[in-house]
């Protein structure tokens, strides 16, 4: 099962509304994403936060249709 890159922008973006999302299917099959997810909302927490944040934004969608995801997150500059 796939996920498009928009639904995914999606469920980031309502779970963190502010957010501004790279996205790029790493082997062209639409189960492994990378990803690039720049938040105001990031700003002061750690890394593992910051990745805990977009976690709970897929919910159930992680290790299921999306299979894999290689997720980079910053706060903005």
């Amino acid at each position: 099962m796939a996920m498009e890159s928009s639904e995914i922008e999606r469920l980031i973006k309502a779970g963190i509304p502010d957010a501004r999302i790279d996205l790029t299917d790493l082997v062209g099959d639409k189960d492994h994403w990378a990803a690039t997810v720049t938040s105001s909302e990031f700003v002061g927490k750690t890394k593992l936060q910051q990745h805990q944040i977009v976690y709970k934004a897929l919910g159930a969608q992680l290790g299921g249709p999306l299979h894999a995801l290689q997720l980079t997150t910053q706060a903005p500059e």
